[in-house]
């Protein structure tokens, strides 16, 4: 029988749609929140939710709340307790249905090492490498030759991955590796692998009952990533035919079945670009992956019913011949990191939101206008997914979902997906999981046009605040009380010290930018009441309509997909600079909100340029702060467990003369 209450130990966009089938069938959906997280859409969006004082992790709290919310099973979505094997023995003995795999499996796979040999012994092709503790790693790299990857044997999602180019190289990465991996994972046991050239990524996704079935439902091509973390996935892939199709299916399906797998569960294999015939085990997750609705859309299966079916006791409602695949369904991640400055993780509220909508288009997402954006979890915000009955039409109505996206108040990567989904290699399908890097240059681009400036300081002039206009009631743009002076230089984008001005009323107005005229401009509101966020530029006689919001001093703006953000400050101001250090002042501040994990010198050292000062981590993402030039660590602000924020001075350095 279905089960009439579930509780979802998990948040955001995956709580949001665990909810989304609950309700199809009118189950009970019970969330759980951090104090963070109280006014969370997945909060709003459940029939009841339960403070987690203690966090997500805190197993002693969910399961006091799915006591007393009388929930009979729990869905653990992706990521935090969705692969702890404690949590599911836990579920079990408190009566509880843990909504996944036996802990036996979970065990069994949540282990690189073990699984790669659990698998090998059923006959499933594996990379060459070597694993902590039976082997040393600088011995297995030095067989096996150079590049290879370092991973944390008890964790995935890219975390602690890091590819090696060198012997040299190899003790400083295996040291940051087996940091990342303890305080991410609890586990610091590293395994090593050949580097497989070019390489491709794909899964395939399969589902097993507890009456000894198991099917696979197709592969999942994601080979795009960047830090070793996916961000398109499309299905079917694009590589595969359908004889490497079902060689590779029936691997994934003995896999699941050599450690009598049971439910949702996703086998990673690795193909090298120039012998699409290969393919090698690399991971299996014992979870719903992120990227299921790709798999869903050209299946048209509800991956997370079947879930709650063979948890309830179901068998499978068809065999491996009832497996179609039908069109073709590509899904982007849309994460708050800012793609100009390495990836690096971002936070703040959201001001502006709209999401597409539309034939063969989804958008998961866990946001609503008001969320606040941190960095205490992943940067992941949403997921857009496009359907279409070929390749090309589902990348084209994907870009096209993406450009209808509008997120102000946080720096996201959209405007870096579109440019990326345009590649001529992406089109090609001509895919690798170098690709992103080798094209980063011009898929990224830090500057901000001059149009955009222009309109920020119109946007501003014309007296705009983040809930609509604020006019002074004589019109007089000298009245409004936001420091805004006409012919004044108070307007520069934030990190690159662009000024602007304007000459007259917002209606009718000579723009300067960097000293050079950019002619007359005007600025119009359109919408239906005085409240509209929708501004209408002209300048050189062309029209661009922007989504706005402003935030004190920051204005964000958005069209097609990309966003800005212009803040407002004087020249000279200190955040007047390219990141990490203003020119020859040796001040070193944070690129992102996040936590000082590591402190790698102290005041009065003697320090050179580019040496490491710090390591900050964000959203279990490392970033270390090194010195600006040579000199004395004059100054240092930073401390293991300490919070900083964005552009928080941590150290100076005083060069030397």
């Amino acid at each position: 029988m279905m089960f009439t209450s579930v509780l979802i130990a998990n948040r955001g966009e995956i709580a949001v749609r665990i909810i989304r089938t609950l309700r199809a069938l009118g189950v009970r959906a019970v969330a759980v929140h951090s104090d963070a997280d109280r006014d969370a859409r997945h909060v709003r969006e459940a029939d009841l939710a339960v403070r987690l004082p203690r966090g997500y992790l805190d197993i002693d709290g969910i399961i006091e709340a799915a006591r007393a919310s009388g929930a009979e099973a729990v869905h653990p979505g992706y990521g935090f307790l969705a692969e702890n094997a404690g949590f599911a023995r836990r579920c079990a003995a408190e009566g509880l249905v843990f909504v996944g795999p036996p802990a036996a499996s979970i065990e069994a796979m949540g282990d690189k090492i073990r699984a790669k040999e659990t698998v090998a012994r059923a006959g499933v092709p594996v990379v060459p490498g070597g694993a902590e503790p039976h082997d040393d790693l600088a011995e297995v790299a030095a067989r096996i030759g150079f590049p290879v990857l370092i991973k944390p044997s008890a964790g995935g999602g890219g975390k602690g991955m890091l590819r090696v180019e060198s012997a040299d190289a190899l003790a400083a990465a295996v040291e940051s590796a087996r940091r990342t991996a303890t305080a991410a994972f609890g586990d610091g046991t590293l395994l090593i692998e050949r580097f497989v050239d070019r390489p491709r990524h794909i899964e395939i996704q399969v589902m097993a009952d507890g009456h000894g079935d198991v099917v696979h439902l197709g592969e999942r091509e994601c080979s795009l990533q960047r830090r070793h973390q996916k961000i398109v996935e499309e299905a079917p892939s694009p590589l595969l035919d359908e004889e490497t199709r079902a060689r590779m299916g029936a691997a994934a399906v003995e896999a699941a079945r050599s450690v009598g797998y049971v439910g949702a569960g996703t086998v990673e294999f690795i193909v090298p670009g120039d012998r699409p015939g290969e393919f090698f085990f690399m991971e299996m997750n014992t979870r719903l992956q992120v990227e299921h609705p790709v798999t869903e859309m050209v299946t048209g299966l509800d991956l997370v019913e079947l879930q709650l079916r063979i948890a309830a006791g179901e068998p499978l409602p068809f065999g491996q011949d009832a497996v179609r695949l039908r069109g073709h369904a590509v899904e982007a991640r849309v994460y708050a990191e800012d793609p100009a400055r390495d990836f690096l993780p971002t936070g703040g509220r959201v001001l502006r939101l709209h999401e597409p909508a539309g034939e063969g288009v989804r958008f998961d997402s866990g946001l609503a206008e008001g969320t606040v954006v941190g960095s205490d979890y992943d940067p992941m915000l949403a997921k857009a997914v496009a359907w279409a009955p070929g390749r090309a039409g589902a990348l084209a109505a994907l870009d096209r979902a993406l450009g209808s996206t509008v997120i102000l108040g946080v720096t996201t990567n959209i405007g870096f997906l579109r440019a990326l989904l345009a590649d001529p290699e992406v089109a090609a399908g001509r895919l690798d999981t170098g690709l992103v890097e080798r094209r980063i240059g011009g898929l990224v681009s830090g500057e901000v046009p001059g149009e955009v400036l222009a309109a920020a300081a119109l946007v501003v002039h014309s007296g705009f605040d983040h809930s609509g206009f604020d006019r002074s009631a004589s019109g007089d743009p000298w009245d409004v009380a936001d420091g805004w002076r006409v012919g004044e230089p108070a307007w520069t984008v934030h990190r690159l010290g662009v000024p602007v001005r304007v000459r007259g009323a917002a209606g009718d107005a000579e723009i300067e930018v960097n000293d050079r005229s950019l002619g007359r401009a005007r600025l119009e509101w359109t919408g239906t009441d005085e409240a509209t966020d929708e501004a209408a530029v002209t300048l050189g006689g062309v029209t661009r309509r922007y989504a706005v919001a402003r935030d004190r001093d920051t204005v964000w703006l958005a069209e097609g997909g990309r966003a800005w953000s212009v803040t407002r400050h004087e020249p000279g101001d200190p955040k007047d600079r390219q990141g990490g250090a203003l020119a020859g002042d040796g001040v070193v501040r944070s690129p992102m909100p996040g936590t000082v994990l590591l402190v790698k010198a102290a005041e009065g050292d003697r320090v050179t340029a580019g040496q490491p000062l710090v390591v900050v981590e964000a959203m279990k993402m490392e970033h270390t702060l090194t010195a600006p030039a040579d000199g004395v660590l004059a100054e240092l602000r930073a401390r293991p467990g300490q919070t900083v924020e964005l552009d928080a001075i941590v150290a100076k350095v005083t060069p030397c003369e």
